[in-house]
């Protein structure tokens, strides 16, 4: 599956409860412009409206080729996702400190596909905790590999 964009701010600022795997839609020259790798999830959110999602707030740049006049490049795109994901997503949003946020942007079987998590907003210290751990992680990763 290739990625086109992923969002490694929100997993930094965001602990991942759940995720879901959502098609997206988009109009040709969107889909021409995520496979040129233009496209950024960073600031962007997921809104359950009259039970339908939708993203909010990510960017797709204008694809290059474009004859289309008009170009949005942060609209507002519809989810697809299943009723009772919908209900799940809707549920998990309106409780206190949690959000819906875009993870990973990928294709899929020639479609292309968003990762969405249910998240809730990290502490600093939990940042910094984590942080060092991955760093400690490394460091032993080093120390093997140079006795092997």
């Amino acid at each position: 599956m290739p990625s086109y964009a992923k969002n490694k701010k929100a997993l930094h600022d965001y602990e991942v409860l759940e995720d879901y795997e959502a098609g997206i839609v988009l109009n040709g020259d969107e889909v021409k412009s995520i496979k040129a790798n233009q496209a950024n999830l960073k600031g962007g959110f997921v809104d359950v409206e009259k039970n339908e999602a939708y993203l909010n707030e990510v960017h797709i740049s204008r694809y290059k080729h474009s004859a289309r006049a008009q170009f949005e490049p942060t609209r507002k795109r519809k989810l697809i996702l299943h009723k009772k994901e919908i209900a799940k997503i809707d549920q998990a949003i309106s409780q206190k400190g949690t959000t819906a946020i875009p993870i990973e942007l990928y294709g899929k079987k020639g479609l292309i596909k968003i990762r969405i998590g249910i998240c809730r907003g990290r502490k600093l210290y939990d940042k910094r905790e984590i942080l060092k751990k991955r760093s400690q992680e490394m460091e032993i990763k080093k120390q093997l590999k140079r006795f092997q």
